[in-house]
């Protein structure tokens, strides 16, 4: 299962000499409280007015909010006075416990933890979250975490970060290892053509980074650097990777400058000619941030114009993002005859809720499929949309496709439009948090499941396509396939594209064997591929309920 997505953790690829992945964002095994009489040295700048436990009994989490152990002073980098005020480490405890109880999704399934055992906030929320699991034996709740305000707003606001435009895929962890691209961005260091080669390529296998022997180092030292090399901290730094292309008996050596990047949502599109039509392809990475909606409608707004009677969407590595824009791909798929008066997506809460959203107050938590921009980009709001107006679509996926991503999927099921699943099953994250601020650290608490038109959102364990050998998850028409690195994204010849074309023309899935003559680069194994991307936005990979303000 890939890990939770974590920015920070991001940057420790190689977390220690075993080269196992970070764990999840503010997460880790369960710190051991206190016991018998002993108590934690009290907070510092609470004083006697610090606020005591007693079991079962929550104060409003207004009582707590702001009230910080190290208060912060000036402008956030959107301009907003800091809210801080003074407090302790056990008032921003108090806050996550009352916090947790009136928003989380399944509070009736949290330990009621005394605050004052805990001396990092982090570490106490880390504990503030279910401990059951799905029908296949994962955790329900895999997407508990947080990271510091800063990053989240400048991850909000697209901030460029110093990045080679790659995103680089771990097949194997332990020695020997293997490492691998999986697409580069345009216009970036990465995808930059010398003597009409790329820098790098999807599937080129990383061997060597700075005289460090990515495959089989065992010291700290060198692991270390392979961290830094992977992931620079700032534009202009160099580094000079050794690489395998698919396909190739040699080797090449390329020297890198990393370069301040802002990610597309939009990576790549295509138009396929077949004998029966034009076939569109776009490949979306994300619904965040806030220019994707400008992205996503010219994409499709290209694609109709030139004309094309089929769709595949590639959303093998969209880990969702902001849910409006997401609901605008689905109606530029649909078109308003499938979509005027339904529901994308409406949002369910907790038993003490009473359907009312506990975080905005309201009683209507529908997202329609919205048919004009509503105003995220540098389009005005209320400008239409077009829509393809399609019956059917094909959509590529694999476990990282996930949360926002896999509304379109159930949202498109919602109004009897047949989505096609052709790749390996998503991530089942049919939830989804509003971010909430609290002295310096954002926190991402679960506060809702979301369900179609036709009230069904049950997806813990993913959507798989019908032949899957995968025994749990929502079954759905099309072909199990694994992700193809011995191909560009795009080629008509990669498996999981091929698989959508045949499936359009014939109705059935490639064969078992040529499912699995695909060489060892992309056949799915036990240790499935997990995505490590510079930089990684945390809001990319979650159902993201803000609206333009």
């Amino acid at each position: 299962m890939t890990p939770p997505v974590c920015p920070k953790a991001a940057h420790a690829f190689f977390a220690s000499m075993a080269f196992m992945l970070a764990a999840a964002c503010g997460g880790g095994s369960d710190p051991q409280p206190s016991t018998g009489s002993s108590t934690p040295p009290p907070p510092t700048g609470g004083g006697s007015t610090d606020p005591t436990w007693t079991s079962g009994v929550y104060a409003p989490s207004s009582q707590y909010v702001n009230r910080c152990e190290t208060v912060r002073t000036g402008v956030d980098i959107e301009g907003d006075p800091f809210p801080d005020m003074a407090g302790s480490t056990l008032y921003e405890n108090f806050f996550l416990r009352s916090w947790t109880h009136e928003t989380y999704l399944w509070n009736d399934e949290v330990a009621d933890r005394d605050p004052a055992n805990y001396n990092d906030p982090v570490q106490y929320f880390a504990q503030l979250k279910t401990t059951a699991q799905t029908a296949s034996g994962k955790d329900k709740d895999q997407f508990h975490f947080s990271q510091p305000t800063e990053d989240f707003l400048r991850e909000r606001n697209a901030a460029p970060f110093a990045s080679y435009g790659a995103v680089f895929f771990a097949f194997s962890v332990a020695p020997p290892r293997d490492v691998r691209v999986s697409y580069t961005e345009p216009g970036t260091p990465a995808s930059e053509e010398i003597m009409g080669q790329p820098n790098l390529q999807r599937g080129s296998k990383i061997l060597e980074i700075d005289g460090v022997d990515v495959v089989n180092t065992n010291t700290q030292s060198e692991i270390d650097a392979l961290n830094a090399a992977l992931f620079p901290e700032n534009a202009g730094e160099m580094h000079t990777f050794v690489v395998e292309d698919p396909g190739s008996a040699g080797t090449r050596t390329v020297m890198l400058a990393a370069a301040d990047i802002s990610p597309s949502a939009v990576n790549l599109t295509d138009v396929i000619d077949t004998g029966t039509g034009k076939v569109g392809y776009a490949h979306i990475t994300t619904f965040s941030p806030y220019d994707s909606e400008q992205q996503i409608a010219d994409a499709i707004a290209a694609l109709s114009a030139d004309g094309v009677s089929d769709l595949v969407l590639d959303l093998r590595y969209n880990g969702g993002g902001l849910l409006a824009i997401a609901s605008q791909l689905g109606f530029m798929v649909a078109g308003d005859a499938q979509t005027n008066g339904k529901t994308f997506e409406r949002l369910q809460f907790n038993d003490d809720a009473g359907g009312v959203n506990p975080v905005t107050g309201e009683t209507d938590n529908s997202t329609p499929f919205y048919s004009a921009t509503v105003g995220f980009s540098s389009l005005a709001a209320g400008t239409p949309l077009t829509s393809l107006d399609l019956s059917r679509v094909f959509i590529l996926t694999t476990e990282n496709t996930c949360s926002a991503s896999e509304s379109v999927i159930n949202a498109l099921r919602g109004v009897d439009v047949e989505v096609v699943l052709i790749g390996e099953g998503t991530c089942g994250k049919p939830f989804g948090f509003y971010p909430e601020s609290n002295c310096g650290q954002t926190y991402f608490s679960i506060q809702f499941q979301g369900v179609n038109d036709k009230d069904f959102g049950d997806y813990t364990d993913g959507f798989i396509a019908a032949n899957s050998s995968e025994t749990y998850g929502v079954r759905v028409a099309g072909c199990a396939i694994a992700d193809d690195y011995d191909h560009d994204l795009g080629d008509p010849v990669e498996a999981m594209l091929a698989a959508a074309l045949q499936y359009r023309d014939m109705g059935s899935c490639p064969s078992p064997s040529v499912v699995a003559g695909i060489t060892t680069s992309s056949v799915k194994t036990a240790e499935k591929p997990a995505e490590l991307t510079p930089g990684l936005n945390v809001m990319r990979h979650n159902r993201d309920m803000r609206m333009p303000e």
